[in-house]
């Protein structure tokens, strides 16, 4: 294996093993509404995040990035702000099976999001598999209801379009520093807002919150808003943002089978099967060429 190959290979496992950690997001938000309200889950995770980042940071006594403050404080709105308020609303009105499937416009829009912010440029071979993988993910979500968009359909593809733009940002910073200096950075330069923002809207925002919904609460904040990025990003750095994000698709896999285990929602045949047609053309498009 060539020293190019083993790079994306490894890029390929890392981001793998975020989007496991990320698959999990959707249900889990389902969980943690039944104690807390969006705008809590929100600020209050970025919160939880923000200090275990930084624990890290100063435990090992890393530098702020220098001349990376806007991209950061881009990335920060975009994964800490962005994605969650909007998936939160979104999983108040469509179950998070359904969400899953829906969020696999995430690896067609980080790779516009790749051309157009980091210069990447894909053949016409791989626009060609991720249109059609789109266009079987938005058949999906609006084949049931007369072939009219929920409002939560709606919501999540806004979170999708924030969190692919704030996956390139990191990605972009994650070349100059590691995987998990990137998010906990981002996470540092939003903490102050988060801050004030958590303590305004904790009064309203807590609905005396049993053990299932405080443990999904701390893993939205722990995993998802922070261990997840940690290979997510330096899977990006290392593969090609628009080819690894391509395996961003296998979340859909781990938030039906999260849904099914945890929630009990009924995941039936026509969903597998549309999550695997759409799985099966980003595996055929993985090897497309990217310039």
């Amino acid at each position: 294996m060539t020293t190019t190959s083993h790079t994306q290979a490894m890029g390929m496992i890392l981001g793998l093993i975020g989007v496991t950690i990320f698959g999990a997001t959707l249900p889990m938000t389902h969980i943690a509404l039944g104690g807390f309200s969006p705008l809590f889950i929100t600020f209050g995770r970025a919160v939880l995040a923000s200090a275990a980042a930084a624990i890290l940071l100063i435990a090992l006594r890393r530098r702020w990035p220098k001349g990376q403050g806007l991209m950061l404080v881009g990335a920060g709105i975009c994964v800490v702000y962005g994605f969650p308020i909007f998936s939160s609303v979104a999983m108040q009105t469509i179950p998070a099976s359904h969400g899953g499937v829906v969020l696999g416009l995430l690896p067609l829009l980080t790779s516009i999001f790749a051309a157009l912010v980091d210069g990447e440029r894909p053949g016409p071979a791989f626009w060609a598999y991720g249109i059609a993988g789109a266009a079987l993910v938005v058949y999906f979500a609006v084949r049931g209801n007369g072939f009219h968009l929920e409002m939560g359909d709606v919501w999540l593809f806004v979170a999708a379009v924030s969190a692919s733009l704030g996956y390139v940002l990191l990605a972009r910073i994650s070349r100059d520093v590691s995987g998990w200096e990137a998010i906990s950075w981002a996470l540092i330069v939003t903490a102050p807002l988060s801050l004030v923002a958590t303590a305004l809207v904790a009064r309203s925002g807590i609905y005396a919150p049993n053990a299932a919904e405080l443990g999904a609460f701390a893993y939205l904040g722990l995993m998802s808003m922070f261990g997840g990025f940690m290979f997510w990003n330096a899977g990006l750095a290392l593969g090609g943002i628009g080819r690894v994000a391509q395996v961003q698709l296998l979340q859909t896999f781990v938030t039906l089978a999260v849904s099914a285990v945890l929630l009990g929602e009924i995941v039936d045949a026509t969903t597998i099967a549309f999550a695997a047609a759409v799985a099966l053309i980003v595996w055929l498009g993985r090897k497309a060429r990217i310039a």
